[in-house]
C-alpha cells in the first residue's frame, strides 16, 4: 500500500464497519449519472446529475447500466444502494477508493473492484483510479471518481448495434466488456513503460548518471503499482468462472476464460519488465563501478610514475654538504634526464603489460 493509500485509510480510522466515508480527493467533480437501457431491439441513454432511480428500476425487460462518476455526493450512492438492495459494506467499499482489487458474491449480485490505469504522457507516470462494478440480473452499476472515457466505445457499440453479442446478452456480458476494456488499457501502460525502460537503458549505456538511477527507481515504483493492480484480478476472474450465480451464462464464461488469459499475459509482462529494470540497475552499477575503476587506474598509474621521481627529488633535497653531484656542472640536467628516462621506461612497461 502506498503512502497516499495509507492517508486515505486514515480517514476511516475509528469508524464502525459500514460507515459511509468518501476517501478520495476529487471533491470538485460534479457527480453525474449515465443510464443506458437496452435489449436486442432497442437502446436508450440519458445523462444527468439527478435521475429518479425509481424510473430506472421500472424497465424490467431491459438490461440497465448505471454509471456514476463523482463519489463525493454520498446521498446519490445511498439512493442507488437502497433501490438495488446493496449491502452497506458494499457501499462502504465503493466510497473507499483505496480499496484493493477484489470480488464479493452476495445473494442477488456480485461486487467487483479493480483499478483503471492510464498513462500520463507529459509527466511519464501512471494514474490510477478505482472502478467498482455491481453486477446483478438485468442490471449493472459502475462507479468511478472521474469521467471514464474508456467506456465511451462500449456505449457507442451499444448505441450503434455494432457487436450483436452486447445487445443479445445480459448484464454479465456487459460486465465482462467493462473489465476487458479496463484490462486492455493495462497493455497500453505496459507498452509505455517498456518504451521508457529501453530509453533509460540506452541512456545508461551511453553515459550513466545519477538521473538514470532516479529514473530506474521511479520505474520500479510504477511497476509495483501495476503489479498490485493486476495480480488480484486473476483471482477475481477465477471466482467469476466458478460462481454459481445463474445470471452468469455459459456464453459469458467462455469470454471470461479468454479474459483470464489476458490477465496472465499482463502479469507475465509486468514480471518481465521488473526483471528488465533489475537488470538495468545491475548494468548501471557495473558501469559506474567500471568508470570508477578506470579513474582509480589512471590515478594509480600517475602515482606509481611519480614514486621514483619523488624519491630522487627528496634524496637530493637533503641538506648534506658531502653528496655526489652536488657541485657538478651537469648535475641538474642529468637528474632531469634520469627522471625522464624512468618515467618513459615505466610508461613503456605499462603499455607492454596492457595496463594502459
Amino acid at each position: 500500500m502506498s503512502a497516499t493509500d495509507i492517508k486515505k485509510r486514515v480517514k476511516k480510522t475509528g469508524q464502525q464497519p459500514g460507515t459511509l466515508t468518501y476517501t478520495g480527493s476529487m471533491q470538485d467533480i460534479v457527480p453525474t449519472i449515465t443510464v443506458a437501457s437496452y435489449n436486442n431491439q432497442e437502446f436508450s441513454q440519458y445523462i444527468n446529475t439527478k435521475i429518479n432511480i425509481q424510473e430506472i428500476k421500472a424497465l424490467d425487460n431491459h438490461v440497465t447500466w448505471i454509471h456514476v462518476h463523482g463519489l463525493q455526493n454520498i446521498e446519490i450512492v445511498q439512493e442507488i444502494a437502497v433501490q438495488y438492495k446493496l449491502h452497506k459494506l458494499t457501499v462502504e467499499d465503493i466510497l473507499n477508493v483505496s480499496q484493493r482489487s477484489k470480488i464479493e458474491s452476495f445473494d442477488d449480485y456480485i461486487f467487483v473492484t479493480l483499478k483503471i490505469l492510464t498513462w500520463d504522457t507529459k509527466l511519464n507516470q501512471v494514474n490510477t483510479e478505482q472502478l467498482s462494478i455491481v453486477v446483478g440480473n438485468k442490471f449493472i452499476i459502475s462507479f468511478t471518481e472521474s469521467p471514464c472515457t474508456a467506456f465511451d466505445m462500449v456505449r457507442e457499440r451499444l448505441q450503434t448495434g455494432y457487436g450483436v453479442n452486447m445487445l443479445e446478452n445480459g448484464s454479465d456480458y456487459l460486465a465482462y466488456r467493462l473489465m476487458d476494456t479496463t484490462i486492455d488499457q493495462y497493455f497500453v501502460v505496459l507498452e509505455k513503460i517498456g518504451d521508457r525502460i529501453e530509453q533509460i537503458e540506452e541512456n545508461i549505456i551511453l553515459n550513466p548518471t545519477q538521473k538514470n538511477a532516479r529514473d530506474i527507481f521511479q520505474l520500479k515504483h510504477k511497476l509495483l503499482i501495476l503489479r498490485k493492480a493486476i495480480w488480484p484480478i486473476r483471482e477475481e476472474i477465477s471466482h467469476l468462472l466458478q460462481s454459481d450465480q445463474k445470471f452468469i451464462t455459459a456464453f459469458t464464461r467462455l469470454y471470461l476464460r479468454d479474459l483470464y488469459d489476458h490477465v496472465i499475459q499482463a502479469i507475465d509482462t509486468v514480471e518481465t519488465l521488473r526483471d528488465m529494470v533489475s537488470s538495468i540497475m545491475d548494468i548501471y552499477l557495473s558501469l559506474v563501478t567500471n568508470k570508477m575503476n578506470e579513474v582509480m587506474k589512471v590515478l594509480t598509474i600517475i602515482s606509481t610514475i611519480f614514486i621514483p621521481i619523488t624519491f630522487i627529488t627528496s634524496l637530493y633535497g637533503m641538506n648534506f654538504k658531502y653528496m655526489p653531484e652536488l657541485e657538478s656542472h651537469y648535475g641538474y640536467p642529468i637528474a632531469l634526464a634520469f627522471m625522464g628516462a624512468i618515467t618513459g621506461g615505466m610508461i613503456l612497461f605499462f603499455r607492454r603489460k596492457k595496463w594502459i
